[in-house]
């Protein structure tokens, strides 16, 4: 049985359950609104990726592929690829799609241009941005390092609001780089040697080059975390007017995902096989998605954060540290309020196996 089949025999399944359900409870005389597709129909919903299918995506197709979105009353009609965090805030923001995956400093930036979008969960604690370089040719240790480079820019998205944040926060000349406009997928620029650094993700980009560069040790990386970038990563977001409008669907569609993102860190392998095969182009992306997520695993999917109040949890204080680097940096069009940006309701109902 194909996976295509196998979802659509679940969701069958799932309406049968909730039709059998509904008509025993009626025969119970009761009348009370389940508040989860009593009908017996499932809630569609759209999501929106950042960008091309990579590890930190696994939740949403764990979740999918595992029926826990069935079993909240949801179908995932269709989960887009895309082409940068700023479109993904833009596309879920005029309602092209109801939830997204993306860089949650750029939804800060995009807030402050009026894009009303809102996070539900940081998946990536920390932020996995970084600089990276071939290894043979540049050391990259320090801030200053990136001075006097070529480097790979693609405005507007996330990795350049991270470089322009990065420099002003380490007191970077600017005016010593060599700024080369490229676009996604940039890592040959820095492979062909036609620009010296490139922003990467250390769970997505970096397994991709060190591959390609010659594998463990052929790339010198320098976290942004570990040089005053003190930002959030990536996480889940929706529009604004969906939490005010449907606040029971958001909270279903989190209580999913989040059960898939704990799916995820207890089966990294199995979560890489399913990823591989969702689009006949990954067959052979395995291994990268294995490396990807392992990645995450170790460094930014939890923290005492997480620990205290279960996965996806916003730390206040780091969306307050995340606005005012963007802001002290000249990031955002206008200042904003922080708590504006996030919503830590959904995570902290959500049932995470009784934590507290």
């Amino acid at each position: 049985m194909t996976r295509s089949s196998r979802r659509r025999v679940r969701a069958a399944l799932a309406v049968t359950a909730v039709l059998a359900l509904g008509a025993l409870a009626a025969g119970c005389g009761g009348d009370d609104d389940d508040g989860g597709g009593g009908s017996g129909e499932l809630d569609q919903v759209k999501v929106q990726l950042d960008y091309v299918i990579r590890g930190n995506h696994a939740p949403f197709f764990v979740a999918d592929e595992q029926g826990f979105f069935e079993q909240q009353g949801i179908e995932i009609e269709n989960i887009q690829e895309g082409t940068g965090s700023a479109d993904a805030m833009r596309i879920v923001g005029t309602g092209g799609a109801d939830f997204g995956f993306g860089d949650l400093p750029t939804l800060a930036t995009a807030r402050s241009q009026g894009v009303p979008v809102k996070a539900l969960a940081a998946v990536n604690q920390h932020s996995p941005l970084a600089f990276c370089a071939k290894a043979d040719k540049f050391t990259l240790a320090e801030p200053s390092d990136i001075e006097d480079k070529r480097m790979a820019v693609h405005p507007g998205q996330s990795t350049h609001i991270f470089y322009r944040a990065f420099m002003a926060a380490n007191d970077v000349d600017p005016d010593s780089i060599e700024e080369r406009t490229v676009e996604p997928p940039y890592e040959n620029y820095l492979l062909q040697d036609e620009v010296d650094v490139v922003p990467c993700y250390i769970d997505a980009e970096v397994p991709i080059l060190e591959e390609k560069a010659g594998g463990e040790g052929s790339l010198s990386i320098m976290l942004g975390a570990d040089h005053g970038y003190d930002a959030l990563g990536s996480g889940v977001f929706t529009n604004e007017d969906l939490i005010e409008s449907d606040p029971d669907l958001v909270q279903r569609f989190t209580d999913a995902y989040l059960e898939g993102l704990q799916w995820v860190i207890d089966n990294p392998d199995e979560a890489a096989a399913l990823l591989a095969e969702s689009r006949p182009q990954l067959a052979e992306s395995e291994g990268l998605f294995v490396a990807q997520l392992q990645a995450d695993i170790d460094k930014t999917f939890t923290s005492p954060m997480t620990e205290k109040h279960g996965l996806g949890y916003m730390d206040p204080k780091a969306w307050q540290s995340t606005v005012e680097i963007l802001d002290e940096q000249g990031v955002l069009e206008e200042s904003i309020d922080p708590a504006e940006a996030y919503d830590n309701q959904f995570v902290e109902q959500a049932d995470q196996g009784g934590q507290e």
